[in-house]
């Protein structure tokens, strides 16, 4: 299969054939990775928020919200005009500029982690050839953001609730890439389209999650205590610190924080669709699919209709593990901070680094089964 071509790339040279000189259709292509991340991202918030709605209510047999718009899909709409139109207040001992610089600093990197997500073979913002290690790096400052927001607050449960954060990220960024790193070590490549790539030709069948199954499960769980999805909520656990590091926020910086639990949510279940699940590809090989139909794969008809297929599997990949984290939510306790930190460290971690070692000797010992 062809290497992917960037959105990038191609909307330059269309312009290009427009007329447009080079330097004017970069400068017209510089805020438009910004803006299709920001509608992107929002758009899939918003279903998020909507479908969590919808599933809890169903998972306590309710009704869930109804009267706003057909079926409620409205009320995340009428969420976010609340928030953005509330007071936003600043406690009168806190420090304004870390309270204020918290919620951007962990938005904006969740945010830029949208350029490296292929949503089909040519449909990236850009296509980095260290995209994973970007996207790793990337995660690894909002932690920063959250104990800032904690500190800033001059509150005494906003502060530990900026510690947990912290703690319970650093615990589970580790075991999280080692996960990544064994996908890396299949690959060859720390490209998400190459990744994607190398899962190809085989349907179904050539997904790392059969290559994978422990690193897997390995990051789903921490991808999960990365987003503070219960049962890892314990940063913000209002039965013992109110909202933790959230607690004095309100208005648009509330806001944030919202917008960004849900944004990595996504982005968290478009990864492991990515990285495990085949990313656009269909459970039913190309090819095959081709000599059904008995078309060449290189008909322009069948390219259009599997560009399509391959957006639909994408999201239908990810928003089935948004739906598994939502219906973990209300059938699994919260664990105890304790708990939480002696998983991370002494069961996932060790876990990890044996998957990553055992995937290293596989790979020297069947280069070919194990993308040699």
């Amino acid at each position: 299969m062809d290497q992917g071509i960037d959105l990038q790339q191609t909307f330059i040279q269309s312009l290009m054939d427009l007329g447009l000189p080079a330097g004017a259709a970069k400068t017209v292509w510089m805020p438009l990775p910004m803006l299709l991340m920001i509608i992107g991202a929002t758009v899939g918030v918003l279903v998020s928020v909507w479908l969590e709605r919808k599933i809890s209510a169903a998972v306590q047999q309710r009704v869930g919200p109804e009267f706003i718009g057909p079926l409620g899909v409205l009320a995340p709409v009428a969420d976010g005009l609340k928030l953005i139109f509330k007071e936003d207040t600043v406690p009168a001992k806190a420090d304004p500029l870390l309270f204020t610089l918290g919620p951007v600093i962990v938005v904006i990197p969740v945010f830029l982690s949208y350029l490296i997500v292929p949503f089909g073979q040519n449909l990236i913002v850009t296509n980095v050839g260290m995209g994973i290690f970007v996207w790793i790096a990337l995660s690894s400052v909002v932690p920063i953001g959250l104990l800032m927001s904690g500190y800033a607050s001059n509150n005494k449960y906003s502060l530990l609730g900026g510690l947990r954060a912290a703690a319970q990220s650093i615990s589970y960024e580790i075991p999280l890439a080692l996960a990544v790193m064994a996908i890396v070590l299949m690959s060859n490549s720390l490209s998400t389209i190459d990744i994607v790539n190398q899962q190809s030709g085989y349907g179904i069948l050539g997904w790392n999650i059969w290559r994978q199954p422990i690193g897997f499960v390995i990051f789903w769980i921490a991808a999960l205590a990365e987003c503070e999805r219960i049962p890892f909520d314990l940063p913000e656990a209002e039965e013992e610190l109110v909202a933790g590091y959230q607690t004095e926020y309100s208005g648009m910086k509330f806001a944030l924080f919202y917008l960004g639990s849900y944004v990595n949510l996504v982005l968290s279940a478009l990864m492991v669709a990515i990285l495990y699940l085949g990313g656009w590809e269909l459970p039913i090989p190309t090819a095959l699919v081709a000599n059904w139909l008995g078309v060449s794969e290189t008909n322009a008809w069948l390219e259009i209709v599997g560009a399509s297929l391959g957006i639909t599997m994408t999201l239908l990949k990810a928003y089935f593990l948004v739906f598994t984290a939502i219906l973990l939510r209300w059938t699994v306790p919260r664990v105890r901070i304790d708990q939480l930190l002696d998983l991370g460290w002494k069961f996932l971690l060790p876990l990890s680094l044996v998957n990553l070692l055992v995937t290293a000797a596989l790979k020297i010992a069947f280069p070919g089964a194990f993308g040699g």
